[in-house]
């Protein structure tokens, strides 16, 4: 075998050709000098290249003499590169040389140029001819080509192709799959690409392309990258105890179709081997003891080998047709053999009986075995039966399954677990636990119910309904002093049931209850434990119910044995949020007893609802937060307490903490007046409930002093009512002790004569006719007439209409005469209001004067100030008024408005109506008390002239000088001053 070598080149075989001429005549003249001396060596003949492109080596041969080492340089033709030069050592066989060379790249990727020589230390012989080795890339071949063509590549490791571009083309890129390669220039038309560390590739292998410089496909290759076979886990056995059946486990190579994995057994072809497939397995018609096992395919071969006895190798097949004969507790299964050789095999056969997801295996053993019979079953169950057998000598492994069904007959129904509860009156519900399907032995057509008292002789029975497991019970009519037993009896087609009895248990009020203990749900359910009981023949019964339910609840039940003081009640009989009253019975054929109660939650949770009626109530600053306790179904856990919050907006302010459960009310104390909102929330261990909340806006302290004040006012207004009902009861008493007649004064004089009124007659045009008198003093001043529109002007009063149709209406006033200066009493811009006058006489003659209400207002004088300084200079055409009775007539005195300051002067435009005159008033003379308008109509307070007198008048008044009696009667009886009540009231005992 020949060495790999290094390329190299070829270059200095040039520069030999490239020595002085000179230099060549010496060894010429030197090798012509010793070969008198020596032997030449001879030149290496007849060369032959032969190469064999699959595994792309090239093999050399050549006559090469006596000499042994050789040197062989190899280059490609075209480019004129070496790619291999070394000495090589090649003996002679057979008279030739032989040397092996393998090429990197495929052979037909270009033209290989071949040279020799023989070598004897440093003696060498002359180069033999060239031999080529012409490639794919010759002129000659003018198509595209890539090589090597579909090859198969073991994986990890490297391939190199090469593409040959068809003449006249440009070269563009390889790719494999979707990868551009680095390419390497062979010759003209030829590039070579390597792939390194391939993986496995897919079942239609990778895709490698040569593409154009216009990136048209060229040319193409496929490589198929996968394994050698190598199979593991050989094994033969025998099924009808005749032939063999070899199977091992393939190895997937990644190679299929014609490059799959061929498979021999024992020289006999067994077919390719599926990739897929777990367990590849060939057959032979007889057993030999011994086999081997060849795989091979493009990448190798690899063998296995096996041997075995034949009963040592036995795997049966599976029962054929297998029956099954049932009854009600039993059935019988039956198979047959599918070869004879199977009667005379000692066999070992396992069943597997599967019913309600509970799985049975039995196991039975004979020579031949047919038959079984399987016990232990119940009634009409359905059960999966499959079967499967094997050697009982040198077991070897099971055979195959074969499946059946077996549902077996009906029978009597077992007796139901029964239980009676019982409520606080002769009342209660006989309860039984609903039969299993393996318990009912068939279809569940009734039960029968039986009461009855033993001592009584009473018994009464019931037919209940299938599908019912509970039914009411009333004992009015049973002795209640003694014993009364329940018995339940299922029924279906094959018959009754055994009876299932219980004696009921006295009532809770015959009995003394026992304590009541609390007991804590844990992993969802109850763990409850009590001390053994020595009554309890029959057991145990535990009964649970809702504590909150008080009529017609529904109760839950379990039994336990004689011998157990423990039991777990399962969570998918209990609700989260409900308190349970959980009773421990004992059982015994004379009397079930009362042991033990309890009472838990499986879990607690928040109160369902809030606290509910929660209401507030003002005390002065604080306030009163009351409600009302929460329902026991509505708790859902122990309570801890209350939490009471003030609303702060959208943030609740924790004020109050009461961990009393019986608490129904706390008090805020010492807030300030304005608008709250409280929230109350009750809590257990699982957390607080959303809340109840209610607002109250604060009434003002003050509003409860006044109503203090407005009850003392009330009680001091009835008391002084009081008072003034006993002072009218007793009013002459009074009248005597706090109020004596007052002598009446004597007066002087001759006051019999009765002087008639003032005669005036009135005129027809309402205007004033003054009669002068021959013997009028010119000196004294006359009538001052004064138009009264003139006197409206100066007033301020224009805006009212004036009646054109009317003459003008004329006021006079009659000059006293008075000893004082005249002050005037409104301001008067006349001169002849400051003058006095000598007489007032004036003969008047008219038909009627009207005269503007507010021209007739007249007050008595008010007194000078304290100073001694004169009033103010009087202004305005107002007619004066004289001082209070001082020498002159006046005809009327009205009294000042009320609540009027004496020394301020009445303003000019008020000119209120004369008040009536008042019995004891003293000091002036009062003509008149009261005056009516001649037409009601024209009386109104708003009126701006006054109406028309239709009675003689006094001079600047405007009320009647003699009033009818009528009218004085309904002035007196109207009058409601306090003063002139009280005065009436003290003037009344006046005889």
């Amino acid at each position: 075998m020949a060495t790999h070598m290094p390329d190299r080149g070829f270059s200095h075989i040039r520069k030999l050709k490239s020595h002085n001429v000179w230099l060549i005549c010496m060894l010429l003249s030197l090798s012509a000098t010793h070969t008198h001396c020596t032997d030449a060596l001879d030149v290496p003949q007849g060369v032959v290249l032969s190469a064999d492109r699959s595994t792309q080596q090239l093999s050399i041969s050549w006559l090469g003499g006596a000499a042994i080492t050789f040197d062989l340089i190899i280059l490609r033709t075209e480019f004129n590169e070496t790619v291999f030069y070394e000495t090589v050592t090649a003996p002679q066989e057979n008279g030739m040389h032989h040397w092996t060379w393998t090429s990197y790249e495929p052979l037909e990727c270009t033209s290989r140029s071949v040279r020799l020589r023989s070598r004897d230390g440093q003696k060498t012989s002359d180069w033999s001819d060239t031999r080529i080795l012409e490639g794919m890339d010759h002129p000659n071949k003018k198509d595209s080509m890539m090589y090597p063509q579909d090859p198969v590549v073991l994986a990890g490791q490297h391939t190199t192709v090469c593409c040959i571009v068809e003449e006249g083309k440009d070269f563009g890129s390889i790719r494999y799959n979707s990868t551009v390669m680095n390419v390497t220039r062979l010759s003209r038309r030829s590039y070579v690409t390597t792939k390194f560390n391939q993986a496995p590739s897919r079942e239609t292998g990778t895709n490698v392309i040569c593409y154009s410089g216009m990136k048209m496909m060229l040319t193409g290759t496929v490589i198929f990258v996968g394994y050698p076979p190598l199979p593991t886990g050989l094994e033969c056995e025998t099924r009808d105890l005749t032939s063999v059946l070899c199977q091992w486990s393939p190895r997937n190579t990644h190679l299929y179709g014609r490059r799959a994995t061929l498979n021999t057994l024992n020289g006999r072809d067994c077919g390719k081997t599926n990739q897929n497939q777990r367990l590849a397995e060939c057959r032979l018609p007889e057993w030999a003891g011994n086999w081997t096992l060849v795989a091979k395919n493009a990448l190798g071969q690899s063998s296995l080998n096996y041997s075995a006895q034949l009963t040592h190798r036995v795997h049966p097949v599976a029962p054929a047709n297998l029956t099954a004969i049932p009854h009600a507790w039993n059935a019988t299964l039956q198979w047959d053999w599918d070869y004879p050789t199977y009667d005379l095999l000692a066999l070992i056969c396992q069943v597997e009986i599967t019913s309600d997801g509970h799985t049975k295996t039995r196991t039975f053993s004979g020579v031949g075995l047919r038959s079984v019979a399987l016990l232990d079953l119940f009634p009409v169950v359905e059960y999966n039966v499959r079967v499967s057998c094997g050697a009982q000598q040198h077991f070897w492994k099971w055979g195959t399954w074969s499946k059946t069904q077996v549902k077996t007959g009906i029978d009597v129904p077992e007796a139901p677990a029964l239980w009676v509860s019982r409520d606080e009156d002769n009342t209660g519900k006989v309860m039984w636990k609903p039969l299993t399907q393996r318990q009912s032995h068939g279809e569940i057509t009734g039960y029968e119910l039986t009461l009855w008292s033993p001592e009584d002789k009473v018994q009464h029975t019931e037919t209940v309904l299938p599908g019912i497991n509970e039914h009411p019970i009333n004992l009015t009519h049973m002795a209640t002093a003694g014993k009364v037993i329940a018995t339940v009896k299922a029924k279906n087609a094959a018959g009754v049931s055994p009876p299932a009895s219980v004696v009921i248990p006295q009532l809770l009020s015959d009995v003394e209850p026992p304590t009541v203990s609390r007991v804590v749900g844990a992993d969802g359910g109850f763990s409850l434990s009590w001390a053994s009981d020595a009554n309890a023949s029959n057991g145990y019964v535990v009964e649970w119910r809702d504590a909150s339910c008080l009529h017609r609840c529904p109760v839950s039940w379990t039994q336990v044995g004689a011998g157990t003081t423990n039991v777990s009640i399962a969570p998918d009989t209990l609700q989260a949020g409900v308190l349970y009253s959980i009773s421990l019975y004992s059982c015994s054929p004379h009397a079930s007893a009362l042991l033990q109660r309890w009472e838990g939650y499986m879990q607690e949770l928040v109160p369902l609802r809030s606290v509910p009626n929660l209401m507030t109530n003002q005390d002065n600053s604080d306030i009163q937060l009351t409600w009302r306790e929460i329902r026991l179904a509505d708790r859902r856990g122990y309570l801890l307490g209350y939490r009471v919050y003030l609303n702060m907006g959208p943030q609740l302010k924790l004020i109050a903490k009461l961990s009393d459960p019986l608490s129904r009310s706390y008090t805020v104390k010492n807030l300030p007046v304005s608008s709250y909102k409280f929230t109350v929330k009750a809590y257990t261990s699982a957390g607080e409930d959303s809340g109840s909340t209610t607002s109250i806006t604060m009434e003002s302290y003050t509003d409860w002093l006044l109503l203090e004040m407005l009850v003392s006012l009330g009680t001091m207004t009835c008391f002084l009512f009081l008072v003034f009902f006993i002072c009218y009861k007793k009013r002459k008493w009074v009248k005597k002790a706090f109020y004596p007649d007052i002598p009446e004064p004597k007066v002087t004089g001759d006051w019999s004569r009765t002087q008639g009124p003032l005669d005036v007659k009135p005129h027809a045009n309402s205007m004033v006719h003054i009669v002068e008198e021959s013997g009028w003093d010119s000196s004294k001043e006359k009538l001052v007439v004064i138009p009264e529109e003139d006197e409206d002007e100066e007033q301020g009063v224009r805006d009212e209409p004036v009646d054109t149709d009317e003459p003008m209406t004329i006021r006079y006033y009659n000059q006293v005469v008075d000893e004082r200066p005249i002050r005037p009493r409104y301001p008067d811009s006349s001169e002849s209001s400051s003058s006095s006058l000598d007489s007032a006489r004036t003969d008047v003659t008219y038909t009627g004067i009207q005269t503007s209400g507010s021209s007739l207002n007249f007050q008595a004088e008010p007194p000078f100030p304290h100073d001694g300084q004169q009033p103010p200079p009087p202004q305005g055409d107002f007619p004066v008024a004289l001082a209070g009775g001082a020498g002159g007539y006046r005809p009327q005195v009205q009294p000042a408005a009320p609540g009027q300051d004496p020394g301020q002067a009445a303003p000019p435009q008020s000119f209120p109506e004369p008040l009536p005159a008042k019995e004891g008033s003293f000091g002036c003379y009062q003509p008149q008390c009261s005056w009516q308008m001649d037409s009601p109509g024209e009386g109104d307070e708003g009126s701006i002239e006054a109406p028309s007198m239709g009675s003689p008048t006094s001079v600047a008044s405007t009320q009647f000088l003699l009033p009818r009696e009528e009218e004085e009667r309904s002035e007196g009886e109207g009058s409601s001053s306090a003063t002139t009540w009280l005065h009436n009231l003290l003037s009344s005992t006046k005889s």
